[in-house]
């Protein structure tokens, strides 16, 4: 499973806070690497999710054509306009 990226960066921001509280300069250095890989790994969960979102209207576009397609054939071309707010609902 995927961390999201809110996860990433509540974690990002907890290591900042232990770098900034840190005594000893190891633990301080640390906590930046540790911070910095965090933000790396936000922004590829961002990136991810921006692709999830434009999959799934992808995919709803192509239920509605589909449907818009289905309505031409058949022998009442109103039935496609009903079952269009149910496959909005499925998106």
């Amino acid at each position: 499973m995927q961390p999201t990226a809110f996860t990433c960066r509540a974690q990002e921001a907890r290591q900042r806070q232990l770098a900034t509280d840190a005594l000893l300069p190891n633990v301080r250095d640390v906590a930046f690497i540790a911070a910095a890989a965090w933000q790396k790994e936000a922004l590829a969960a961002e990136k991810r999710e921006a692709r999830e979102i434009a999959t799934r209207l992808q995919r709803i576009e192509a239920r509605v054509e589909r449907a818009a397609e289905d309505r031409g054939l058949s022998e009442n071309p109103d039935r496609g306009l009903a079952d269009l707010p149910v496959l909005r609902a499925l998106g």
